[in-house]
C-alpha cells in the first residue's frame, strides 16, 4: 500500500518543515535520481571485493574475540591488518583502535619515516589545520612538533586548475633532504578540488622515477570507496585514515588504518609502539565485531553519503548559491561544500543540521575556539560515534567566504530530511526564498 502523502506532510509540519520546503526537495531529488547508477555500480563492486577477501581470510567467530595486556597473538587484530592490505591494494597494513584520528596517523607517518635534518614537502599545498602543530609551522613550533625535532617542511600549491604541479615539485626534489612527500586527497578546510586517484598516479609515477627513495604518504581521509582504485593500487607507500570516516562503515567506534609497502608499515609499527616490538603487541579488550562490520557496510554507506552530497548541491544550486563540486560533477570524497553568504546563515545551517540529527538534536552549537583551528570553527555532529564524519556532520571556519563542509550520511533519508530542516530554517530567517 503506497503511503499517504497527506500523512507524510503531515509529519513534516510536526519537523517543523513547511510544504513549500518537501515540495522543493523533492523536485531536486527527481532531478537527480538518474544519477546514481554510477553510485550503485560502484558499491556493488566494492561489495564484492570486501567479500572476496573476508572469505580468503576465512574471517570467523575468533576474530571478533577481546584481548587483554600485551595483545601477543591477537587473532582478530592481525587478520584485520591483512583484509586492509587486500581491500586498500597494499603490501601491509596496520588497523588500531589506538589511533584517536586521522591526523593522529598522519602524525605517527612523518615522525616514522623522517629523521632529524630531513625535509617534508606537501605537494597540496598547506595541509589540514590539525596537522600544522604536528608539523610546527610558524614562529612558534608547539612542543613535540617535527619542527622541534628538526625535521624541515616546504610546500607546493594546486595549480589554478586544481592539479599538482609536477614540475616545480620535480626542481624541489633536487634537494636530497627531502625524503618524505605529502598528498592529501579531500580538499579540508580550503575550496580547492578533491585529487582523483588518477591524478596522484601521474604525480607518484613522476616522483619516483626521480627520487625512488622518498617516501609518499597520502592522506586519504573521505576518499575511500568513492573510485574504483586508491592510492596503494597506484604505486603509494603508505595511504592513511580514520575508522569513523568512510571504511569503519559508521560502526567502528574509533582507531585508524594505514596501508602501504612492507617497509613503510614496518618503520611505522616501531613508532605505533616502540623499536625492536612493533606491531606484535597491542590488545583491545572490546569486541572487534564493529571494525569487521563496519568495513563490510562501508561501500553501501559510502553510496548513501554520495547521494545525499550531490543533492545537497543541487538543491543549493537551484537556489543560487556556488558548491564545490557542483551536483553533477565526478566525487573523489564525500564532502560537500557549499558557499553561503553571511556568518548567519552559516550557523543557522550548521544548527539545523544539528536539529536534525538522531543524537543531541536539542543541542545548539555555536562557534567556538577549537583546539587544533586557527579560527572559531562551528561543528554540527548529532552522532551515535563522536566526531564520526561518515555520519552526517556539517562544521565550518567563521570566516570569510562562509563555506560549510558538510559530510556522511548512513543513509541518503537521513541526509533529505536534514536538507528539508536547513532550508526551512533558512526559510524561516529570510535568508531564501522558495516557489
Amino acid at each position: 500500500m503506497a503511503l499517504s502523502l497527506k500523512g507524510m506532510q503531515q509529519l513534516y509540519d510536526d519537523m517543523g518543515i513547511p510544504q513549500k520546503v518537501t515540495k522543493f526537495v523533492q523536485e531536486a531529488h527527481e532531478g537527480i535520481k538518474a544519477m546514481f547508477e554510477p553510485i550503485d555500480e560502484l558499491r556493488e563492486y566494492h561489495q564484492a571485493r570486501i567479500l572476496k577477501f573476508m572469505g580468503q581470510y576465512q574471517v570467523s567467530q575468533r576474530h571478533f574475540y577481546p584481548s587483554t595486556g600485551y595483545g601477543y597473538g591477537d587473532e582478530g587484530r592481525d587478520t584485520l591488518d591483512k583484509l586492509y592490505a587486500a581491500v586498500f591494494g597494499g603490501e601491509d597494513a596496520l588497523v588500531r583502535p589506538h589511533w584517536v584520528s586521522g591526523t593522529h596517523v598522519i602524525s605517527d607517518c612523518l615522525f616514522a619515516l623522517t629523521r632529524p635534518g630531513d625535509v617534508i614537502l606537501s605537494i597540496t599545498g598547506k595541509p589540514y589545520d590539525t596537522l600544522e602543530q604536528v608539523i610546527g609551522m610558524g614562529n612558534d613550533p608547539s612542543d613535540g612538533s617535527l619542527a622541534e625535532w628538526g625535521v624541515g617542511y616546504k610546500q607546493v600549491d594546486l595549480t589554478p586548475q586544481g592539479d599538482i604541479d609536477i614540475p616545480t615539485v620535480l626542481s624541489l626534489l633536487d634537494d636530497p633532504r627531502i625524503k618524505l612527500v605529502l598528498i592529501q586527497r579531500s580538499r579540508g578546510y580550503s575550496l580547492r578540488p578533491s585529487l582523483s586517484v588518477k591524478q596522484i598516479q601521474k604525480a607518484l609515477r613522476d616522483i619516483k622515477s626521480k627520487r625512488s627513495d622518498v617516501f609518499v604518504v597520502v592522506d586519504n581521509c573521505y576518499g575511500e570507496f568513492t573510485e574504483e582504485l586508491e592510492p596503494c593500487h597506484v604505486g603509494a607507500d603508505i595511504a592513511v585514515g580514520s575508522l569513523i570516516k568512510n571504511p569503519g562503515g559508521g560502526l567502528a567506534p574509533t582507531g585508524g588504518y594505514a596501508v602501504g609497502t612492507s617497509r613503510a608499515i614496518e618503520k611505522l609499527s616501531y613508532r605505533l609502539t616502540y623499536p625492536g616490538t612493533g606491531r606484535e603487541v597491542g590488545s583491545y579488550a572490546a569486541s572487534y565485531t564493529p571494525f569487521y562490520q563496519g568495513l563490510f557496510l562501508a561501500p553501501h554507506v559510502v553510496g548513501e553519503a554520495l547521494k545525499g552530497a550531490m543533492l545537497m548541491a543541487k538543491a543549493f544550486e537551484k537556489l543560487g548559491y556556488e558548491t564545490s563540486p557542483r551536483w553533477d560533477e565526478v566525487r573523489y570524497d564525500i564532502i560537500q561544500a557549499i558557499h553561503l553568504r553571511s556568518a548567519e546563515e552559516l550557523i543557522a545551517f550548521c544548527q539545523a543540521i544539528q536539529s536534525a540529527s538522531p543524537v543531541d538534536s536539542h543541542v545548539l552549537p555555536y562557534p567556538w575556539d577549537m583546539p587544533g583551528y586557527r579560527h572559531q570553527v562551528i561543528m554540527a555532529a548529532g552522532t551515535f560515534v563522536q566526531g564520526a564524519s561518515i555520519e552526517l556532520s556539517a562544521d565550518a571556519p567563521l570566516k570569510p567566504p562562509y563555506v560549510v563542509y558538510l559530510q556522511g550520511g548512513l543513509t541518503y533519508e537521513h541526509v533529505k530530511l536534514a536538507l528539508m530542516k536547513v532550508l526551512a530554517q533558512m526559510y524561516r530567517k529570510g535568508f531564501i526564498s522558495l516557489p
